[in-house]
């Protein structure tokens, strides 16, 4: 049986590492990429190649940073009373296009998962408690996934800030049990911000 020359399988190999991408879609685009210029591959190639040295990660907020300032920390333009509390810097920019939070984010990288081993410790609390003091945030807004790991980080965050009397709420409406915020549309997050409750 005849397999595919090494370089393509090892292409393969890589493009089904991407989330939702299977065998049979990953050969699709690599047959697909084999079919491209190679001024566009070696343009490909080298954002690719460097990807994570261009595009930082802001060592206060979590957020994705485009130079060296924080569009997302900038406090002249963003209300530091409050802070929404997120688990990628991915969901900061699905917040954004609702156009109804202008107060300041905070990314955990992680949820709560003891299964996979993200303890609490994974969340780096004294960061974001140093944080919190600092900008003298009254309000915490836990956007999170409603996921199991989504509602357990939720809880825990809950119980840590309330003993500190800072006013903690959830997204509320419009959030379908199980969802990822990276598929909820603008509409829907829209209505959830504004309606969010006391958690």
């Amino acid at each position: 049986m005849l397999r595919y020359p090494k370089d393509l399988l090892t292409l393969i190999a890589h493009l089904k590492k991407l989330p939702g991408v299977g065998k049979k879609t990953a050969e699709r685009y690599a047959f697909h990429l084999l079919d491209w210029e190679g001024k566009d591959l070696h343009e490909f190639a080298e954002g690719l190649a460097t990807l994570k040295e261009r595009v930082q990660t802001c060592a206060e907020c979590g957020c994705l940073m485009d130079g060296v300032r924080c569009t997302f920390c900038d406090q002249e333009k963003r209300n530091q009373n409050m802070m929404c509390i997120i688990a990628s810097p991915r969901d900061a920019y699905a917040i954004e296009e609702t156009g109804d939070f202008l107060g300041m984010y905070h990314v955990l990288g992680a949820l709560l998962s003891p299964l996979d081993g993200k303890t609490p410790e994974c969340l780096n609390l004294p960061l974001l408690k140093n944080r919190i003091t600092e900008l003298g945030v009254k309000e915490i807004i836990l956007a999170l996934d409603s996921t199991l790991e989504g509602d357990a980080t939720s809880l825990f965050l809950k119980d840590e800030f309330q003993k500190s009397g800072i006013e903690v709420s959830r997204l509320a409406l419009g959030l379908p049990l199980g969802s990822s915020l990276d598929f909820v549309d603008e509409g829907t997050l829209s209505q959830a911000f504004s309606g969010r409750q006391t958690f």
